[in-house]
């Protein structure tokens, strides 16, 4: 059995690859990609594995792109952080997805239940996701999003209301929330976990470092081989990018 990992944090990614290597299977790993646009390009060169383990929000957008940019013809097992709420809409359109931080037992019967379906369908077994359906129980219209953060200064707890947050940055395996008057505290949150409790609306995923508000965004200016440079106020210390993959869907996201 060959597979591929579709996964942007390195620490998942390597947990995972330990994870297969202890189930009865013991597949294969074809590769290990962390963006939509690497996916997009190793799928439309390479064989195709017999199946994938992929994690919804990446690097450069929602996984999902994938499929509307190339064919995929082989069985696919969603990776998720998603509340409960929102796993029942894998469980209603017959997907089988792994919530993090991904356990031993629920990998391996993942595995059986890929096999049980490839003896009973042969070959031509498939797991596609239908993308609408999905999507639209995914809604963000359906869901709540977070208004507030706790954060700790020496022996003081304080909370940043929603509104005062500019922008989410990560460094070494630390976000910090960037307040609107430049003011950073440390959070207990990874940027995929933000990804989900922020209102889409409001807050973009620029790149695989970076989440930040609609009205931080001073400037977008084209860039280097196709990317996008965005101003953010309060200024970033480094220079912040949007990858070419990502072009499109941020400025659909900006022109909504």
């Amino acid at each position: 059995m060959r597979v591929l990992i579709v996964e942007d944090e390195p620490f998942a990614q390597k947990e995972l690859k330990r994870l297969l290597s202890h189930t009865p299977q013991k597949p294969e790993i074809a590769d290990c990609l962390d963006s939509v646009e690497e996916s997009v390009e190793w799928l439309r060169e390479s064989p195709l594995p017999d199946l994938i383990f992929l994690d919804i929000q990446l690097s450069d957008g929602l996984s999902f792109e994938i499929f509307r940019q190339v064919k995929v013809n082989c069985p696919v097992i969603f990776i998720t952080a998603f509340d409960e709420y929102s796993i029942q809409a894998f469980k209603l359109n017959s997907i089988d997805y792994l919530l993090k931080p991904v356990r031993q037992e629920d990998l391996n019967a993942a595995l059986a239940k890929f096999e049980d379906i490839k003896k009973m369908y042969g070959e031509a077994a498939q797991n596609l996701p239908d993308l609408t359906r999905l999507e639209q129980l995914l809604s963000p219209a359906l869901r709540e999003y977070k208004t507030r953060f706790i954060v700790r200064i020496g022996d003081q707890i304080k909370h940043i209301g929603i509104e005062e947050t500019a922008w989410f940055s990560a460094e070494d395996n630390v976000v910090f929330l960037q307040t609107r008057s430049n003011r950073r505290y440390i959070i207990e949150y990874t940027l995929d976990q933000l990804s989900e409790l922020l209102d889409p609306k409001q807050f973009n995923r620029l790149n695989r470092s970076v989440i930040a508000h609609i009205s931080s965004i001073v400037k977008v200016s084209r860039h280097f081989n196709g990317r996008l440079l965005v101003e953010l106020a309060p200024q970033a210390e480094e220079p912040v990018f949007v990858s070419r993959a990502r072009v499109r869907d941020f400025i659909s996201w900006l022109d909504k």
